[in-house]
């Protein structure tokens, strides 16, 4: 692999001579070689017989069928406009019987791609391009209704379909492509732009007609009846998946993006040469010699020959015009050899050197270009590798202060004390704009950064684009970076949407260097030498260096874990808790079930309380329970499930808990009865829903990753957390509702009696109240990294002595529980002594209430000394 880069590098570099010889040669874009490699291409463009389509790569024949049809203005060059309101119009490309257009099973792991242009005249549910069958079947389909734009993916082997949104396009041209692989799934491409994905897809048993026929304009199924009105240019298939950088390629050669002149320029005639003019077409590739061959074949990928080839080139004053033509030429030649499909996909030593040969390029066309005695040259341009500029001062020049480039956010800044000026001065900047993505994952141990090294195992990313600059004579600059002068560079960071999520987490730890490529052991490695980040946050960075090079921006995400002994104490906290509440909530639940028959206890309020009881506690023995499964066996996935299920049942019955502390102390509202059905359909119903429907759309996120639960990583933790955190806000608005009016009560009843005891009865109703209502949790929210370490064992705390605290406050020390149980033990003691003919006094609570036996007893009152009437609230349930 690396000869063959090496053999492209030469091809290219011998055009670059040839060039200096008198004649820039004609680059094709490499969009074209992109498209040169696709498996079916139709144009779409034909005028002469209209109702043929031919395929002009793999030689396959289709039809339009209809008459109404129409030659417009294409994308490319023509196009076809269906009229699908006035007729069954549509274009049909043959069958592909047992192939992997119409049966993506087919399909090997490299793929399928389809590409096409779309002018869109209509939002009904029409089909654009259909293979396969309608809708869903084998094949594919992509389509549009009321709702959006939809590309689908359907294989009947597995019962399998991937579907992703799109953006309806408009009446106005929009390029759409898409990919498919058994492993990465769909992807979606809008205007040469990745715009969505669907890696994983999901099952669906509705195959639809297995029809093998490709066409636009319609669906496959014969039934359908509905054709498109738009227009559609250039269709083409790879029987491949095309990477990002393949499909930006072809998109701006369709779209006549940087497309090179097919006339060839000749560079001004005040270049002596005796060369011929070549035409490209004449280029024969360089013959190499087996010796060659063997020099090269011993060479590693981190030392190309590229850099001897600089010693062929002429070392002679270049007039301007020719400078600026060889310069276009080169960076042509470069890019061309970014293209090419020999360039391997992890190429950062192949990039590296390529870039150092940019540089010297460069700095010999500086060097060499023809000066003027009292006046600076200045040459520059753009190009699809850089931005560049070449500029000549001469002698005693007052440069008061240079930056590269003079406008934007990205740039190097250079002091004007920094330049001597005693002798001719030289300056090349480069503003490379892709080069930074080849660094992609780049081993910390390959680099010359100390502090990246002690994270090993985390790949660091270049974040930022590369941007260059070298003087000659070197700047004088501080060799203490807390001195001046000093170079600065501001770079604006790049940040995928994969990396923003990573920056964004706050359980991530971000270090970012400012780095540059150190090319003096003969290979590129990145190194933070002689230079600081100054200043600077998550969208850009300012860097001070006492040198010039390469420079951009390296960003390396470690997960921030906690120490051996935090994550002990918190597993003991955790175990400790767990278990202390489920002994305290097992004994609620047996006092709820044994005085059950009191008829304090027989109320509704009670009830609630024994069924979060019993949520908590089944969750909590599922939680010790979990740990001794294996993640991503099926035990693991069964608890996974179960507990989800009563973690929600848990927070749906603090939920009921709220609601009916807010109808029984602020607002009274429908009977016992009717609340009771909804209490119920509340606090196991909707749980129950929810991991019915996560189940469905996700199985495979429970019990996967790291233990018994939901995983982290794919958003399936939120049919988990979202329930959480709307019980939790709701539960904290009820609480300060009802906390303000036990406050204005407990204030009044101090003004009217003198009680000192009523104006402790607030702070007393929220700690009661805090176990049942779950606010607690908002700890967990809290704690999500170690700088809010204090919250986590705040959380670990509370939440797993969440059921000692619902014994403590509502069975231990509750009045109504031990007056009850006091009552029950009297009774016991009378049947036991065998004395039946005692008639039993009627319980304490129901002489309180005025009830008599039998009868159900009133909700008690715990203001009626109060003469106010306005105070008269029940407020028995806190």
């Amino acid at each position: 692999m690396e000869l063959s880069v090496q053999i492209h590098l030469f091809t290219a570099f011998l055009s670059f001579i040839k060039v200096y010889a008198q004649v820039v040669l004609p680059v094709k874009h490499p969009g074209l070689q992109v498209l040169a490699t696709a498996s079916h291409y139709w144009p779409l463009d034909a005028v002469d017989g209209i109702h043929e389509l031919w395929d002009q790569i793999g030689n396959r024949p289709g039809y339009v069928n209809g008459s109404n049809i129409n030659i417009v203005e294409g994308m490319v060059n023509k196009g076809i406009f269906l009229n699908g309101d006035n007729g069954g119009t549509f274009l049909h490309f043959g069958k592909y019987q047992n192939s992997c257009i119409s049966d993506p099973s087919w399909c090997g792991p490299e793929g399928i791609t389809f590409s096409f242009f779309w002018k869109n005249y209509e939002s009904e549910s029409r089909f654009a391009v259909a293979s396969g069958g309608k809708v869903i079947s084998n094949g594919f389909s992509v389509y549009i209704n009321h709702f959006g734009g939809y590309v689908e993916f359907y294989t009947r082997a597995n019962s399998h379909r991937w579907k992703a949104n799109i953006k309806v396009p408009g009446p106005y041209w929009t390029h759409i492509l898409f990919t498919w692989t058994v492993k990465d799934g769909l992807k979606v491409f809008i205007n040469g732009t990745f715009t969505i994905a669907d890696t994983d897809g999901s099952v669906s048993d509705n195959y639809g007609d297995p029809y093998p026929d490709l066409v636009i304009g319609t669906g496959n199924d014969r039934a359908y009846g509905h054709y498109v009105t738009g227009a559609f240019d250039e269709f083409v298939i790879w029987e491949r998946a095309l990477p990002p950088r393949e499909i930006s390629l072809y998109y701006d050669a369709a779209t006549g993006q940087a497309m090179v002149s097919a006339t060839t320029p000749k560079v001004s005639e005040e270049v002596t040469s005796t060369a011929p003019t070549v035409r490209s077409t004449e280029v024969s590739p360089p013959v190499v010699s087996s010796q060659h061959k063997e020099d090269q074949s011993s060479q590693g990928p981190e030392s190309l020959p590229v850099l001897g080839f600089l010693t062929v080139l002429p070392n002679k004053t270049i007039p301007y015009n020719t400078a600026n033509n060889l310069t276009q030429a080169f960076l042509k030649s470069v890019e061309e050899v970014l293209s090419s499909p020999v360039l391997p996909e992890q190429s950062i030593p192949v990039v590296s050197g390529l870039i150092e040969t940019v540089d010297r390029v460069m700095e010999h066309m500086v060097t060499n270009l023809e000066p003027s005695p009292n006046a600076l040259i200045s040459l520059g341009g753009q190009s699809f590798i850089a931005d560049y500029s070449l500029m000549k001062f001469p002698q005693n020049y007052n440069l008061q202060h240079y930056r590269f480039p003079k406008l934007g956010k990205s740039y190097i800044s250079v002091p004007g004390e920094a330049f001597t000026m005693q002798s001719q001065t030289t300056i090349v900047g480069l503003f490379y704009h892709n080069m930074h993505n080849y660094y992609k994952e780049i081993s910390p141990v390959k680099t010359r950064i100390n502090e990246a090294s002690d994270f090993k195992d985390h790949k660091i990313q270049v974040a930022s684009y590369l941007i260059s600059l070298k003087v000659e004579p070197s700047p004088a600059l501080s060799v203490n970076l807390s001195g001046a002068p000093l170079i600065k560079i501001v770079l604006t960071h790049i940040l995928s949407k994969e990396q923003q999520e990573q920056v964004l987490n706050q359980s991530n730890k971000v270090f970012l260097y400012c780095a540059f490529l150190d090319y003096s052991s003969n290979e590129g490695v990145w190194s933070n030498e002689g230079c600081v980040r100054s200043d600077g946050n998550l969208t850009y960075s300012v860097c001070l260096c006492n040198h010039l090079t390469n420079f951009a921006i390296l960003m390396q995400v470690v997960p921030l874990k906690l120490t051996t002994g935090h994550r002990v104490a918190l597993s003991t906290i955790g175990y400790v808790g767990c278990s202390i509440s489920i002994i305290c909530l097992a004994i609620t639940l047996v006092t709820f079930a044994v005085l059950s028959s009191v008829s304090t206890i027989r109320n509704q309020r009670y009830h609630i309380h024994a069924n979060l009881s019993f949520a908590i506690l089944v969750a909590e023995i599922l939680l010790l329970i979990s740990a001794r499964f294996e993640p991503g066996t099926l035990p693991c996935k069964v608890m996974a499930v179960l507990l989800h299920f009563f973690f929600l049942s848990a927070f749906a019955w603090m939920l009921v808990e709220g609601l009916h502390l807010y109808s029984m102390v602020v607002k009274v509202f429908g009977s016992e009865g009717s609340k009771h059905f909804y209490y119920y359909g509340i606090g196991w119903g909707s749980p129950l829903v929810i991991c019915v429907v996560s189940m469905t759309s996700a199985l495979n996120s429970y019990g996967e990753v790291d233990n018994c639960w939901l995983s982290l990583t794919n958003g399936a933790i939120w049919a988990f957390v979202a329930p959480a955190l709307f019980v939790i806000v709701v539960n904290i608005g009820i609480l300060i509702s009802v906390t303000r009016i036990i406050s204005r009560i407990s204030g009044e009843s101090y003004k009217v009696h003198g009680d000192a005891n009523a104006v402790k009865l607030t702070v007393k109703a929220v700690a009661v109240l805090l176990p049942i209502l779950g606010i607690s949790w908002i700890f967990g929210v809290l704690a999500v990294n170690t700088h809010s370490l204090p919250f986590l064992y705040i959380f670990a705390v509370f939440n797993s002595l969440q059921g000692f605290f619902v014994f403590l406050f509502h069975c231990l020390l509750n009045s109504e529980v031990r007056a009850a149980f006091k009552h029950k033990t009297k009774v016991w003691s009378l049947t036991s002594s065998s004395i039946r003919n005692i008639n039993v006094k009627p319980f304490n609570s129901d002489i309180m209430n005025g009830n008599k036996e039998g009868v159900t007893p009133t909700k008690m009152n715990t203001w009626d000394k109060s003469t106010n009437s306005a105070n008269r609230i029940d407020l028995s349930a806190v």
